[in-house]
C-alpha cells in the first residue's frame, strides 16, 4: 500500500463527497472508484483506464494528478518486481517448437505420398499379370486365306470396281489440365512472453486482419517500425468492426485492451488467445 487511496478518500470526505456523488461527477463506476481507494485494482479493464481514472479523481477531489499517478506507478513497479521474482523464467523454445511443428507438418503428407505410390505400383503389376494370362487363353491358330480364282473382282452390279471411302478422321480428346494444389494457410502460435503472443502465419496468399468488438476495449495495430497502421489507436466501442489489408508487411503487432471483449479473424480464420491476460499484445509474423 503506498497510501494512495487513503489520500483520495480523505480529500474526498474532505469536500463532502460520497462514492455516488464522486461518479456523478467523474462518470467513473462507483465500482472503479471504491477498487481505487483500496488500491485494488484487479477489477480494472486495463493499467490505461486505471492511470485515468485515478486522474479524474484527483481533480475532482483537488488534488495534484501527477503527484497521486507517481504514487499508483511506485505501486505498480513493485507489483511487477514481485511477480517477476515469483515466477520463474520460461524456457526459449520457440525456435524448437517451431521445427518440431514444420516437421510434424511434413512427416504425414511424407507417409500419404508413399502409400499411394505402393497401391499404383501393386494395381499396375496385378493388371500386367491379368492381361498376359488373357493374351495366352484367348490366343487362337490363324488360318490361311485362299483366293477363289473363279470369283469375280469385288465391284458394282455391272463389273465395275467400286471406289474405297475415305476414312474418317479420328477425333481426340485434349488431355485433362493438371491440378493446381491449393495451399491451405497455417496461423501457428509459437510463445508468450509476459504481454507478448507470438504466431507466425503461412501459406497464405494475402493477410486481411479483422476485429470485432463485444465491448469498450483498447485497439492498436502498429508495424514493425512502431507505425500505426490504424487511423489511431483508440477505445473500440461495443458492435465496432475494424478491417485492414496488411499484405505488404511482414510484421504487425495488436494492442488488446480487453481480450474477452474483442475477436480478432486472420484471413477469416480467428485466432485463438494463448493468454488468459486481460491485456495482450498480438504479433503476428508473415512469412510469404
Amino acid at each position: 500500500m503506498t497510501g494512495l487511496g487513503d489520500r483520495l478518500k480523505e480529500a474526498r470526505t474532505a469536500k463532502g463527497y460520497s462514492l455516488d456523488d464522486l461518479q456523478s461527477i467523474t462518470k467513473i463506476q462507483k465500482r472503479y472508484l471504491s477498487g481505487i481507494e483500496n488500491e485494488d485494482y484487479s477489477m480494472m479493464p486495463g493499467a490505461f483506464y486505471v492511470r485515468a481514472f485515478i486522474k479524474q479523481y484527483s481533480e475532482a477531489v483537488g488534488l495534484d494528478a501527477d503527484e497521486m499517478l507517481s504514487l499508483y506507478k511506485e505501486s505498480a513497479m513493485h507489483e511487477k518486481l514481485e511477480e517477476a521474482s515469483a515466477q520463474p523464467t520460461p524456457p526459449m523454445t520457440r525456435s524448437r517448437g517451431l521445427g518440431n511443428s514444420r516437421l510434424n507438418e511434413v512427416i504425414p503428407k511424407i507417409i500419404v505420398a508413399l502409400f499411394i505410390v505402393v497401391i499404383i505400383v501393386v494395381v499396375w503389376v496385378l493388371w500386367q499379370k491379368g492381361a498376359s494370362n488373357n493374351t495366352g487363353m484367348n490366343a487362337e491358330p490363324e488360318e490361311p486365306i485362299t483366293m477363289d480364282s473363279n470369283q469375280p473382282p469385288a465391284g458394282n452390279a455391272d463389273g465395275g470396281a467400286t471406289d474405297d471411302k475415305p476414312d474418317e478422321e479420328e477425333t481426340t480428346e485434349p488431355d485433362p489440365e493438371p491440378e493446381v494444389e491449393v495451399k491451405e494457410q497455417s496461423l501457428t502460435y509459437v510463445s508468450t512472453s509476459g504481454q507478448d503472443s507470438t504466431y507466425i502465419l503461412t501459406d497464405a496468399e494475402e493477410f486481411k486482419l479483422k476485429i470485432d468488438t463485444f465491448g469498450d476495449t483498447w485497439i492498436g495495430v502498429q508495424n514493425k517500425n512502431k507505425e500505426e497502421l490504424t487511423p489511431a489507436a483508440r477505445i473500440m466501442k461495443n458492435g465496432e468492426t475494424l478491417e485492414l489489408d496488411v499484405s505488404d508487411v511482414e510484421f504487425i503487432r495488436i494492442r488488446v485492451g480487453v481480450t474477452k471483449f474483442a475477436d480478432i479473424y486472420v484471413n477469416e480464420e480467428k485466432l485463438e488467445f494463448a493468454s488468459d491476460a486481460m491485456t495482450q499484445n498480438i504479433i503476428i509474423e508473415y512469412e510469404k
